[in-house]
């Protein structure tokens, strides 16, 4: 840097006379070329880079220390208020076949009302913690393709400190998709399971906007089944967007665990669509609908 600066600075102009800087004067020079050199490499910025892993680290619970959680009354968390009202959005299907405008915001709707963004089912899963994922392709057809991802949560308090791990499983056909979501079945059952996945361990039961069928047909065979099973279905399919058993599972699971269907949780286990369901249950599952 010197020899660049030194040779303009040797010589001065005045009154037409030239007057070489010699001996210690030149040395004086350099030392005050450095000074200012050091001021100026002091004025940059500081790259400080601890914020970023100063966001993941947990406490001895597993628990995010820049994070405030919120806990139900036994103490766990309650994953369900951990979501951001960004990531929520009215289910426009849920008003539309009610025949009912769709308000513009999730104020005062219920979790049945609402949808939930891919995104927030993301940050979910970050603030949980999860050290690995995968994804099974159980089913891969043309017109079908069924998926299993299998998480493994990180300990926490919630799980006596130790890793958990938890599946669900998703589908994804031409009949519960539309658009151009049909030429990528295998991404949207992925997404799916996903989806379920996480939310289904975490005990939110808002459903996920990529789980809901968006197919624009019109099933023919559903209205004229006049069978328990069949009008099982349409309830299903009219009032709750849901037109697969492995939609209605988290439903059904739901139910059970809150005691709105007298069923055996053995029978219920049993059963691997909606033809296994016998019509006496059917009668009770949909008299459980109405109020759920």
């Amino acid at each position: 840097m010197l020899e660049k600066i030194r040779p303009k600075l040797k010589t001065r102009k005045n009154s037409g006379k030239i007057y070489p800087f010699v001996g210690s004067l030149e040395k004086s020079l350099d030392i005050i070329i450095l000074i200012c050199y050091d001021l100026s490499m002091s004025r940059k910025k500081t790259i400080n880079n601890s914020k970023g892993p100063e966001t993941y680290i947990r406490d001895e619970s597993g628990l995010l220390n820049n994070i405030e959680y919120v806990f139900n009354e036994d103490g766990s968390v309650d994953w369900r208020s951990m979501i951001k009202e960004e990531h929520l959005f009215p289910n426009k299907s849920w008003f539309d076949l009610r025949k009912k405008d769709c308000p513009r915001s999730i104020e005062g709707l219920k979790d049945h009302q609402l949808l939930i963004k891919l995104s927030g089912i993301k940050e979910l899963a970050r603030l949980r913690g999860f050290s690995d994922i995968s994804y099974d392709l159980v089913k891969c057809e043309l017109d079908h393709v069924a998926v299993v991802c299998r998480m493994s949560f990180i300990p926490n308090y919630e799980t006596n400190n130790s890793i958990t791990v938890f599946q669900d499983v998703a589908n994804a056909t031409i009949e519960n998709t539309s658009s151009f979501a049909k030429k990528f079945l295998e991404t949207i059952a992925c997404n799916r399971a996903f989806v379920r996945c996480v939310r289904n361990f975490l005990n939110v039961h808002i459903v996920g906007d990529d789980e809901i069928d968006k197919s624009d047909i019109k099933k023919s065979s559903q209205s004229n089944d006049l069978s328990p099973v069949g009008f099982l279905k349409k309830e299903l399919s009219e009032s709750h967007s849901i037109s697969s058993y492995e939609d209605f599972l988290p439903m059904l699971r739901e139910m059970h665990k809150s005691k709105q269907i007298n069923i055996e949780s053995a029978i219920i286990k049993e059963w691997r669509s909606f033809t296994d369901i016998p019509a006496k249950d059917c009668r009770i599952l949909l008299g459980a609908l109405k109020s759920f």
